[in-house]
């Protein structure tokens, strides 16, 4: 409603149009819209404040209004105004109600703040320092991250202190499990330094199983262990409400963003290992936390102190190691070493990594590998446990399961598909058959070489230039890599030449006084009182 016109107003407009000046001149130089210069001229007054303004057009609405639209709203209030002229125009199709969409929006805005119904009523929060923190997974979506041109599936651990805005992140293998929680949450504490009253997530599966019942009922007994280590307060939002968790829910947004930009001056989405993106990510965080760091000096006396030791963040699982020396963990075929076959070992399985022991000693650590969405099992092959046993066997590489494992790349595999594309399957297992005759080279002997003696890489670049020059053979091999013989060669035994004379003594004097040999007096022993022998497979007589 426009303020009411002064006297002076008035009384300036009306000389001005005596001096001869157009109505909208004068209306400029008295500060009055040309609307209230032309009530002056016809000389009505302007209404009071109090009174609303009546219209000064007819209503484009008033025949659909209130017959037709009105009682669809206050049935279905969640109709749009969108949908409204879609709906006119099904019900009067002689009138073109799009140009109206502008009017009807309007006119149902104004509606529903007079009987619509009140929206959610957002309450401004202030915490303490040291009151509670935030933590949640998120996903980046927006740019796809490669471990040596792989996709790389991860999530983001994101935990914030709510008073300081102190920030902190890591890499999660997998998807929101309990041990990524555990890790994630005692590294964000390790990190900061301090441990503050209360925990808050939102409905993580990890945490709780998210029934109808009552927090205290829903919590997981590890979840609730591991904050009890931690002296915490574990809480949680409601169900479908994600603005609760704003402290966290919002800032990781920018965390996103300033990883992409940080990838754009990079120049590439790729990295060799995931330690080299963690790097990437730490000095993210790092940028975040720097003009917040006075506050967090301020906060951090205020948190509570790490416990002597972490709570586990880890999984005990307990399994026996298989005939092909492997162990099956979560659908996943994990190689050991070949000397713990038939062995029971503990396996400690961390979200990016298991930990293999046998009894209480160390064995080995292996990389976690999560199966592709519907594939019934996945492999993790490590070749140094197998290699010695592939050599005894090297055909096994024809028709093993895992056969696309035992290749450390892309460039093994292919010149793998290249020896079997020749049509001699066996002699692509066993031997580089080469057709100028030169020699033969075993192919397992080839990975046995790059995992012992070389490199991987060292040998492929041999084996392919090799192959080109049709020189490939076992004693090229190695001669260039000195390969030990699988078992070391014994020297040639000497055995003396001892003289007939020395067996005499073992022949009866009585033959030799006859001048006979011992073939002519054999029938004379025989009959002089020779013991019969037994014969083989005889019964037992009583």
């Amino acid at each position: 409603m426009p303020a009411p016109l002064t006297a002076q107003q008035i009384a300036l407009y009306m000389s001005k149009r005596r001096a001869g000046s157009r109505q909208e001149v004068a209306a400029a130089a008295a500060g009055i819209s040309v609307s209230s210069a032309h009530r002056i001229d016809s000389g009505r007054l302007q209404p009071k404040a109090a009174k609303p303004r009546g219209r000064r057009r007819p209503d484009p609405l008033a025949e659909v209004w209130e017959p037709l639209l009105l009682p669809l709203l206050e049935l279905h209030p969640a109709l749009t105004p969108t949908t409204l002229p879609e709906h006119l125009q099904e019900q009067k199709p002689d009138q073109d109600w799009s140009s109206l969409k502008r009017t009807l929006q309007r006119r149902v805005q104004h509606w529903k703040a007079l009987h619509g119904a009140a929206p959610e009523v957002m309450f401004p929060l202030a915490y303490q320092p040291g009151e509670i923190g935030f933590c949640d997974f998120t996903r980046v979506k927006r740019v796809a991250i490669t471990l040596r041109d792989e996709p790389f599936p991860h999530l983001l651990f994101h935990y914030r202190l709510a008073w300081s805005g102190w920030a902190y992140g890591q890499i999660v293998h997998g998807g929101e499990s309990f041990v990524a929680l555990s890790e994630g949450l005692q590294n964000a504490l390790a990190a900061c330094g301090g441990v503050p009253k209360e925990l808050r997530t939102d409905r993580l599966s990890a945490a709780s199983r998210n029934r109808d019942g009552s927090y205290a009922v829903d919590i997981t007994s590890r979840y609730q262990a591991l904050c009890a280590h931690y002296g915490l307060s574990a809480s949680r939002n409601n169900c479908g409400v994600a603005h609760e968790n704003g402290i966290v829910e919002a800032p990781r947004g920018h965390v996103k963003r300033r990883l992409e930009q940080k990838l754009i001056l990079r120049g590439s989405c790729d990295f060799e290992e995931a330690a080299e993106y963690s790097e990437l990510l730490a000095e993210v965080f790092s940028a975040l936390n720097t003009p917040r760091q006075r506050r967090y000096e301020q906060e951090l006396e205020h948190l509570g102190s790490l416990p002597a030791f972490r709570f586990a963040d880890y999984e005990l699982l307990t399994v026996r190691v298989r005939r092909t020396s492997t162990i099956e963990v979560r659908q996943v075929m994990y190689s050991v070493p070949p000397t713990l076959i038939g062995r029971q070992v503990t396996v400690r399985l961390h979200h990016d990594r298991l930990v293999v022991f046998l009894g209480s000693d160390w064995v080995c650590q292996l990389p976690r590998a999560y199966g592709a969405l519907g594939e019934k099992r996945a492999w993790c092959i490590d070749l140094e446990h197998l290699i010695d046993g592939l050599r005894a066997k090297p055909r096994a590489l024809l028709h093993c399961r895992y056969q696309r494992h035992l290749f450390p790349d892309q460039r093994w595999w292919d010149f793998w598909q290249q020896l079997l594309a020749g049509g001699d399957r066996d002699g692509a297992a066993r031997l580089f058959t080469e057709r100028s005759g030169v020699g033969r080279r075993p192919l397992v002997e080839a990975l046995y070489v790059a995992v012992r003696v070389a490199s991987f890489e060292l040998v492929l670049s041999f084996l392919e230039q090799a192959q080109r020059r049709r020189t490939l053979s076992l004693s090229a091999l190695q001669q260039r890599f000195r390969v030990p013989p699988r078992c070391p060669s014994l020297p040639d035994p000497v055995i003396p030449q001892h003289l007939l004379a020395t067996y005499d003594h073992l022949v009866p004097l009585a033959a030799l006084s006859c001048g006979g040999s011992g073939t002519a007096a054999a029938p004379q022993t025989t009959q002089a009182g020779a013991l019969p022998q037994p014969l083989a497979g005889a019964g037992r007589t009583g």
